[in-house]
């Protein structure tokens, strides 16, 4: 089985180590031998964590993904183009791609399914998403007798380390970010991380499968967690809960949509989310007959990705040995995607107000005009420190954010103070 790589950075370094030291392993899994024949590159001179024979080494990355030789082609370079010509150009050859495109996936990967399935190929891509943790498998094979109602978890590690950081030392945001880029879990621009870009595109791959519907990354609802601030760390720990920057995807209660968003939530210390610490992953399925399964792990890093990478380097070797494929895409249900307004949520709210009678019942009234009940409220300070904390029940995203915009006119009201979606059981 030749074996044609794009990209030999940080990922793909580790993936030629991982085929040369289980080389052996591999064979004897697969059938056939792993062969790496050719390493596309952008630029051949460039010092490389592995030793690399200079004659597997081009730049002419579609030369070598349509070789007649060539059995199955892994792409870890990233970004859209060139990876979607190239992937496309493979497969429509009928080769197999191995990728851990999540931006791609996210944004255009009804075009790479189409190729896949006219050429014959096989696409996998478990590395897209939570780097090691084998999820994406099983939701596209192993749930696949199932109905999965919601996915609920923690898919950026970056986010995770600065959060979690945030959680235990107090430390400001800026001070969380520059620690994590000093030890390598965030990029020099953070942007793709902190904004939530990352894990919005993981969350829309992860929709489409475990809900049989097309999802793009632009569908998806996105909050990044840049005003986190050190207060609201503090504030969430004194309730009892923790900020984690969640994706969430999850049925309608008719079933005939399903929401997708990421966005920094308070989840109680209880939950099983609250103690992932540092860069890990984990994330929840909910389904009706499995009921609920936590997948957790390194969700990145080279060797992590590499792992993952291998797993589905040695299942589309199997498949072409034996003249099988996997599975196609599969979105029969093609639910839509309902907008963020009318999704159900809970929030805490904080409140800057007027130290005077009468004040609880003015907002208890804005919020009852706008049909959100409130699950529990406390004041805390006096004078001009005088603030109110309310947690409420479930309701619409556009009724709650109804109901900020009418307090934040209220004469009694100096500031809303802090807004944030609550997530999991457990009272505040």
């Amino acid at each position: 089985m030749k074996v044609a790589l794009l990209g030999c950075g940080v990922v793909g370094s580790q993936v030629i180590r991982l085929m040369r030291e289980q080389a052996g392993d591999l064979t004897a899994r697969i059938g056939a031998p792993l062969e790496l024949a050719g390493v596309a590159v952008r630029r051949l001179g460039r010092k490389r964590e592995v030793d690399v024979d200079p004659e597997l080494l081009t730049t002419d990355a579609e030369a070598l993904v349509t070789r007649a030789d060539v059995d199955i082609v892994v792409e870890v370079i990233g970004g859209i183009e060139p990876a979607r010509s190239l992937i496309v150009a493979a497969l429509s050859k009928g080769k197999s791609v191995v990728t851990a495109n999540k931006a791609l996936l996210a944004e255009d990967g009804a075009t790479l399914h189409e190729a896949a399935r006219t050429g014959g190929g096989d696409l996998y891509f478990e590395a897209s998403v939570a780097g090691a943790i084998p999820l994406l498998r099983p939701l596209r094979e192993s749930l696949a007798g199932d109905h999965v109602n919601r996915v609920l978890g923690i898919v950026n590690g970056t986010t995770n380390y600065i959060l979690d950081k945030m959680d235990s030392s107090g430390a400001s945001f800026n001070d969380a970010l520059e620690e994590a880029q000093a030890l390598g879990y965030a990029e020099a621009d953070p942007t793709a991380d902190v904004e939530g870009f990352d894990a919005a595109a993981k969350a829309a791959i992860l929709a489409g499968l475990a809900f049989h519907s097309r999802v793009t990354a632009e569908q998806v609802h996105r909050e990044g967690i840049t005003e986190i601030t050190a207060t609201d760390v503090a504030s969430a720990k004194a309730m009892g809960y923790v900020i984690k920057l969640l994706a969430i995807c999850a049925r309608s209660d008719d079933g005939q949509s399903v929401g997708v968003r990421v966005h920094p939530a308070m989840i109680p210390r209880t939950h099983p989310l609250a103690g992932v610490r540092e860069a890990y992953n984990a994330v929840f399925v909910e389904a009706e007959s499995a009921g609920q399964l936590m997948f957790y792990g390194a969700g990145a890093g080279g060797a992590p990705t590499a792992s993952a990478v291998l797993g589905d380097m040695v299942a589309v070797a199997r498949n072409r040995l034996t003249g099988a494929r996997g599975p196609e895409e599969s979105t029969y249900a093609s639910l839509s995607v309902h907008p963020m307004g009318e999704t159900v949520t809970r929030c805490h709210v904080a409140l800057d107000v007027a130290d005077k009678p009468g004040v609880l019942a003015r907002v208890a009234e804005e919020f009852a005009r706008h049909d959100v009940s409130i699950q529990t409220v406390r004041q805390e300070g006096h004078g001009d420190d005088a603030q109110l904390v309310l947690v409420t029940h479930r309701a619409s995203d556009a009724a709650l954010t109804a109901t900020m915009d009418a307090l934040r006119k209220l004469d009694i009201v100096r500031a809303v103070a802090g807004v944030m979606r609550v997530e999991g059981d457990g009272q505040a």
